[in-house]
């Protein structure tokens, strides 16, 4: 039985579906930071950064709070792609992973008045080689628009993968296997 709360600190609706999956109660405190002050191209670095810097915006109110955020990127030939601006950039993202491999990475902060961990988690993902009929149909989605990489694996996205190597929830945001096994240490536990 969990002693403490955990405060999810993200508007994810994946990131909360994969808690609920798991039947660990939380609440949400949404962060508010500037993602844009982070400019490391390293996309280990910039998960591990951002999940930090999201964590160090929610105050803790009390000493039996913990605070998990996360953060998650695309890396493919060393370049990180995010949340595309506009269709032509989805197109562009869609376009450079057809039928190619690329990674995941998501980094993990949990955080208590006690102690702190952060870890970063990464996968595989490889996509089917796409026509541009392929291409186009799913970015006149809104599916692309507010995930990195521009696809969802977890939505219309999963058309696009032809296979992965790791945990498909760090793909989706949130390795929430390793994020139960690491809250054992800070009392919070699934009921």
């Amino acid at each position: 039985m969990s002693t403490d709360k955990l405060i999810l600190g993200s508007s994810s609706p994946r990131r909360q579906e994969l808690l609920k999956q798991v039947n660990l109660p939380f609440s949400v405190r949404t962060p508010d930071i500037d993602e844009s002050q982070i400019t490391t191209n390293n996309p280990i670095e910039k998960v591990e950064q951002l999940a930090i810097r999201k964590s160090q915006a929610i105050p803790l109110l009390d000493e039996k709070e913990v605070i998990l955020t996360a953060d998650t990127v695309v890396s493919y030939k060393q370049q990180i792609f995010e949340k595309p601006k506009n269709k032509k950039a989805a197109i562009q993202m869609i376009s450079d992973l057809s039928g190619e491999m690329h990674e995941v990475y998501t980094g993990v902060q949990i955080r208590s008045s006690k102690q702190e961990l952060v870890f970063v988690e990464r996968a595989e993902v490889e996509f089917w080689s796409l026509s541009e009929e392929e291409i186009n149909w799913y970015v006149s989605t809104p599916d692309p628009y507010d995930k990195a990489g521009a696809y969802g694996i977890q939505s219309l996205g999963a058309a696009l993968v032809k296979r992965i190597n790791g945990d498909y929830a760090t793909i989706v945001g949130l390795p929430i296997s390793k994020v139960v096994r690491e809250l054992r240490q800070f009392s919070i536990f699934p009921y």
